[in-house]
């Protein structure tokens, strides 16, 4: 197939375009500037110049292809709800350009919408009052595409993608506020889980589910159901050689800043639907494994 990659880039979009050429897929992938353009032509994938908001480079890449996987989002926590409104609106045109056809369209989404303290399951509904309700629209939109023939899946995303090149996630970030406070910090008895999966094998999910998901599938990219924050605390206060301490509820927001939320969640998540269904496997390594070979720390 040939298929149109939004977010071809990035931290996960760059291992999912490699993933697809490796398997024998073309690619065409959204680029936003020359520098993005020149590393899709290098791995082998063309390029549709374009952005998220330019919804007309959107449409044309749709119509020049098989399948569309959306693996992009504007993580801009200080306007959310714009964020996601960007993100909405560029399903609702890709999903138009696809409707009538039953060509596949993977949507990315994540776990962190879901209920805290119980295990979240391909089944588990958003929470409404979840601090990432600004994925609800987008996810909802996602699957409503399927009653217009549009073979669409959705893939929730764990609050850790981890592996090489990761700079922007939260646990470098966990690593940066450690490093400015002097002490690797966890709330109270730091008790509560964090989900995660390795970036190489949630691009292999997505090449599944371009390939083989049917419509209307919602899949869990979770190789590790829950790892305790204390854990992860831990290891990064081995290796900045800075004390491991437990802070307050009370001092979260000021410890953690726009952090404070997703380092108190605890949101254990299975995958075991995902893997029955499309014969997925993890094997990569786990979370702390990779933190535990310094592969964060060189780089900070």
């Amino acid at each position: 197939m040939r298929i149109f990659v939004i977010g071809a880039t990035g931290f996960i979009g760059s291992a999912i375009v490699k993933e697809l050429i490796h398997a024998g897929h073309e690619v065409l992938g959204l680029a936003r500037s020359e520098e993005s353009a020149n590393k899709l032509t290098e791995w082998g994938a063309t390029v549709q110049r374009g952005s998220l908001t330019d919804l007309e480079s959107l449409r044309q890449g749709v119509a020049k292809t098989d399948g569309v996987i959306h693996a992009a989002f504007i993580h801009d926590f200080s306007d959310v709800t714009s964020a996601g409104e960007i993100d909405r609106r560029a399903i609702e045109t890709i999903g138009a350009e696809l409707a009538g056809t039953n060509r596949p369209f993977v949507v990315t989404s994540v776990i962190g919408h879901l209920a805290s303290n119980q295990l979240a399951t391909e089944h588990s509904s958003p929470d409404r009052n979840s601090m990432t309700q600004h994925r609800f629209a987008s996810e909802e939109l996602a699957l409503s595409l399927s009653a217009q023939n549009v073979k669409v899946s959705v893939i929730r995303l764990p609050p850790s993608v981890h592996g090489e090149g990761d700079t922007g996630g939260f646990i470098p970030a966990l690593i940066r506020i450690a490093q400015s406070k002097g002490v690797s910090a966890y709330i109270e008895e730091g008790n509560n889980h964090w989900p995660a999966v390795h970036r190489l094998d949630a691009a292999h999910l997505y090449r599944l589910a371009v390939e083989q998901a049917t419509a209307g599938s919602m899949l869990h990219a979770i190789a590790e159901e829950g790892i305790v924050l204390r854990d992860i605390a831990t290891i990064i206060g081995q290796h900045l050689n800075v004390p491991v301490v437990s802070i307050p509820t009370t001092q979260a927001k000021e410890h953690f800043g726009w952090l404070a939320h997703f380092t108190s969640i605890n949101i254990p998540a299975s995958s075991q639907i995902t893997q029955q269904q499309l014969d997925w496997e993890p094997v990569h390594s786990t979370l702390l494994a990779d933190l535990d070979r310094d592969m964060y720390f060189k780089r900070l």
